[in-house]
């Protein structure tokens, strides 16, 4: 048996999101504008799905992302560490153009898919691999008709969703998921593959993104947008 949809989840704004500084696995909390875009996403997803299950990263923005919606449909988020952000070694904390300064060659690599050698970071096979397992754990315990919300990060959820839809992880026709958004899979019928198929992507209340990321629009929103999605800075 498994889950019949997944939600993959993005935590709230930090201030390292708010100062385009790559987060990795510090475990920094959500800002004010994080937890107002946590509550009014948690708001729009369980009116947009039923919550069946929550599994949630250890790092505190993603459990305080989680809480909302826990504190929302009444159900427990279960704590998992593979569900956390990939981890970026020396780069953590760091500025694109802090990065790009002083590991010019690595930056380059990583910017193109790939995995930048001698910095600490994991690589994309690694996160992928521990993403895909624990959703598809947790999913497990679920029925076909049941849906379970997978509270995570942006690099790590892009790199399940590509596992998951069973394409290369270089291949970079996903863009990432703004903050407090989601995206939504759906099981496919049995002996057809992928396993998986993308129903929406980039799903959240309907504002502009340029709004929603600082925070102006929030309190004034009621139905989620369920269009395309959104080119978001990595």
């Amino acid at each position: 048996m498994s889950a019949g949809t997944v939600v993959l989840w993005r935590h709230g704004r930090t201030a390292y999101n708010a100062a385009m500084r790559l987060q990795g696995q510090v475990d920094i909390p959500l800002d004010e504008v994080g937890h107002r875009q946590a509550a009014t996403a948690a708001a729009a997803l369980s009116a947009t799905v039923g919550v069946d299950g929550i599994v949630v990263s250890d790092l505190g923005r993603a459990r305080e992302t989680a809480a909302h919606l826990a504190s929302r449909t009444g159900r427990e988020a279960v704590v998992d560490h593979r569900l956390r952000e990939r981890a970026f070694g020396e780069w953590e904390g760091l500025t694109g153009e802090e990065i790009s300064a002083d590991w010019a060659e690595q930056f380059d690599v990583w910017r193109s898919g790939g995995d930048p050698q001698g910095v600490g970071a994991e690589t994309r096979a690694q996160v992928s691999e521990r993403m895909v397992a624990a959703i598809e754990e947790h999913a497990a315990a679920l029925e076909p008709t049941q849906t379970l919300v997978a509270v995570s990060h942006g690099a790590a959820i892009t790199l399940a969703l590509t596992g998951m839809l069973g394409l290369g992880l270089q291949w970079r026709g996903i863009a990432g998921l703004t903050n407090a958004h989601w995206a939504e899979l759906r099981r496919n019928p049995p002996g057809v593959e992928p396993g998986w198929r993308l129903f929406g992507h980039d799903l959240g209340p309907s504002t502009s993104i340029a709004d929603w990321n600082a925070g102006t629009a929030l309190g004034a929103i009621a139905a989620p947008d369920r269009g395309a999605g959104r080119e978001v800075p990595a």
